[in-house]
């Protein structure tokens, strides 16, 4: 059953719940710096922000007062929310931070700084915080988010309270998405299966059409790949959607940015001629939407890799006879291609090359290069 209040909307996480519930009930259950952790799609950010929001609660969480409503949209005065758009956060943002973390709230109850990417800190930004949570401030509260405790610094990790979220269960991500945006529990139920339990992308999945679109060309490239040639063209396919996706969200955004930029600098938008101080901002700007292009056309590619991996998957499932839900129930005739085409050594041996593929994409391998690599294993035998 989902919890009351601000719980409301993290679902499939009882022991996370009960851990910070405690916490704020109890002083001497609380500390001054927790780790989140927990694959991607579980709700780390939604309980950090939960959580920020009980803190500051008189009732300890009641979900319907100011504080709860500031805290969760990340509008109350002591909450501030970071997360990175682009490759990482750097040592200047994170001394940043420690400043915000030195003063006093100003309104709450608590200072809650919630960091949703840790993961990405670089090592002297993360240096950089160790300080102040080894030297905890009176009344300041940092909630480190990061996918597994191997993404933070043992410094870091060794001093923070460790809390672990888990993939919740595909029947509470639907029920979520038919009680909280109103979607129908048919659409729900599919959406929550065929992205695993990712909260975000079932919500997308299901609100958008393109989205469906774009990952049944994906996993449908597993039936087709059966020469050399083949593997490149899927390569470049699965490239080229991360492309346009990239494109498509970041267009938009870019152009918004730079006429506020201007805006604010009291340069004429139109002029082709700038004075130095304006082109050197415009400069920043640039680069820094460069990263978070860069940083998104990534996370396209991974997630194009998780949904083309859930094909092989479900082949094994099928191969083997295991009974367990298939990811991709309305792909049976792809999936039974894939399946009869492969042994089960093949098939983990597709899985891997798939993996492989994730993991030197993440390393800053060019994703191209990876993925032409990838789909040559997983050319269908003859």
């Amino acid at each position: 059953m989902t919890a009351p209040g601000v719980w409301e909307q993290t679902v499939g996480q009882p022991e996370a719940v009960t851990t910070l519930s405690r916490a704020v009930a109890d002083p001497d259950a609380m500390t001054h710096a927790w780790l989140l952790t927990g694959p991607p799609g579980s709700g780390r950010s939604v309980a950090a922000r939960s959580f920020a929001a009980a803190l500051q609660c008189p009732e300890g969480g009641c979900g319907s007062c100011l504080e709860c409503r500031t805290a969760m949209d990340g509008t109350h005065a002591d909450v501030s929310l970071v997360a990175t758009s682009g490759l990482s956060i750097g040592v200047e943002q994170a001394r940043e931070l420690v400043r915000l973390g030195s003063t006093r709230p100003s309104v709450g109850r608590y200072r809650v700084i919630v960091i949703e990417d840790a993961d990405r800190l670089t090592e002297q930004a993360a240096n950089a915080l160790l300080k102040v949570i080894e030297e905890p401030v009176s009344r300041t509260v940092w909630l480190l988010c990061a996918p597994s405790l191997d993404d933070v610094i043992i410094t870091v990790r060794s001093r923070s309270r460790h809390v672990r979220l888990r993939t919740p269960p595909v029947d509470a991500v639907a029920e979520l998405l038919v009680r909280r945006d109103g979607i129908d529990p048919a659409m729900a139920a599919y959406a929550a299966r065929a992205a695993q339990s990712h909260i975000g992308i079932a919500k997308r999945l299901a609100t958008d059409e393109g989205a469906r679109e774009r990952r049944h060309t994906t996993v449908s490239i597993a039936g087709r790949i059966r020469r050399v040639g083949d593997a490149i063209d899927a390569a470049a396919d699965l490239a080229s959607i991360a492309d346009e996706e990239s494109g498509a969200s970041s267009a938009d955004r870019d152009a918004a940015e730079r006429r506020q930029l201007l805006e604010r600098l009291g340069a004429d938008p139109a002029s082709r001629t700038q004075p130095p101080h304006v082109r050197s901002a415009v400069a920043a700007l640039e680069r820094e939407q460069k990263q978070r292009a860069t940083r998104f056309a990534r996370d396209v590619v991974d997630r194009s890799l998780v949904d083309l991996m859930s094909v092989y998957r479900d082949a094994l499932v099928l191969r083997l006879g295991t009974p367990v839900p298939l990811v991709n129930t309305e792909l049976g005739p792809l999936v039974s291609q894939v399946a009869q085409a492969f042994t089960p050594e093949g098939l983990l041996h597709a899985i891997d090359a798939i993996g492989t593929a994730r993991e030197r994409i993440d390393r800053n391998v060019a994703p191209l290069l990876a993925l032409e690599a990838m789909c040559l294993s997983l050319r269908l035998p003859r």
